[in-house]
């Protein structure tokens, strides 16, 4: 029988009888290599996880701790520096002092641009129009600003010997105009649309189609202090939006409800994402409708911060 089987298999691959030796020598091998862990390396000293713990434990410590120190490290660099008010004539400044009355230095460049092909300033409310000047900080610099209000007007100048030949009397009386100032109306964040928003100075159309977008994906604001979660916006923006900016008292924002809502519904609001929004519906699935909303705090990967800031966004019966 035995003498068949190997007849057969010479045959078949057609193996010399050198071959089939050979082939017989590594097939044995490869048993005894797949074997031998489980003959002659058996442990039965059952697995302590304490060791390993103790190291992962100390990797979490070792992370948070440079998590924390980067975060001070930002906080610290862009930590804005309190401003040094005084009388100053804005045609002298150069960026650094600029930057001391708490200018960023790209728009204390652009002033300077503006002086190099323009000329001097010749009154505040010129001032007033440099592209990116945050009106608070402009509000601010009002009273110390070197330069008149308005700009004088032109007076028509004729040579002696040009005879002037209007028709006006010679007791004209002077009719003067007063000059409207146009002042920003505040208006309803959840309301604007993206041409209201643009009459902040420093918000053009992508900043405010960003914060309609954000808006509306949220499902309304509930406090100003929100604008400043748009990403892009420049901290003397946000400024302007927080003094002219408001929610009116009886507005309510969108509420999602955590027993019907779905997973796409849940991951697409910008307070919980891919990974909360999964976290939502398994403890759904596994426990049943949530009776309150304050049942989310049982899910681990939600902290207490995360979950003020949700909340208002959120129902269940």
């Amino acid at each position: 029988m035995l003498k068949r089987l190997l007849r057969a298999l010479q045959d078949y691959f057609s193996f010399s009888q050198r071959e089939l030796t050979q082939f017989f020598i590594l097939l044995f091998l490869m048993v005894v290599l797949v074997a031998a862990p489980f003959l002659f390396f058996q442990d039965d000293v059952p697995y302590d996880p304490t060791t390993d713990q103790k190291i992962l434990d100390s990797l979490v410590v070792q992370l948070e701790s440079q998590v924390e120190a980067e975060e001070a490290e930002r906080a610290e660099k862009y930590r804005r520096k309190p401003i040094k008010l005084y009388r100053f004539n804005p045609n002298t400044l150069t960026v650094a002092q600029w930057q001391e009355l708490g200018l960023n230095k790209y728009i204390a460049q652009r002033i300077l641009n503006y002086r190099a092909k323009a000329g001097d300033f010749k009154s505040k409310a010129q001032l007033q129009k440099i592209y990116g000047l945050p009106d608070s900080l402009f509000q601010r610099w009002y009273p110390y600003i070197n330069l008149p209000d308005e700009s004088p007007g032109y007076a028509r100048v004729y040579a002696k010997d040009r005879p002037f030949s209007g028709p006006y009397p010679k007791n004209r009386p002077k009719t003067e105009y007063p000059r409207k100032r146009w002042e920003l109306q505040p208006f309803d964040l959840n309301t604007a649309d993206t041409t209201d928003l643009m009459r902040i100075r420093g918000i053009g159309s992508k900043l405010s189609a960003r914060i309609v977008k954000f808006r509306d994906k949220m499902g309304g604001f509930h406090s100003v202090e929100q604008v400043a979660e748009v990403y892009g916006l420049a901290p003397e923006v946000v400024d302007s939006v927080r003094k002219y900016g408001f929610i009116a008292k009886a507005y309510a924002p969108k509420r999602l409800n955590l027993n019907t809502a779905s997973f796409d519904e849940l991951r697409q609001h910008p307070y919980i994402g891919y990974g909360l929004a999964k976290a939502i519906v398994n403890y759904r699935t596994q426990h049943g409708p949530y009776p309150s909303v304050a049942e989310l705090r049982k899910i681990k990967i939600l902290d207490d911060a995360k979950f003020q800031k949700m909340q208002a966004y959120l129902s269940a019966p």
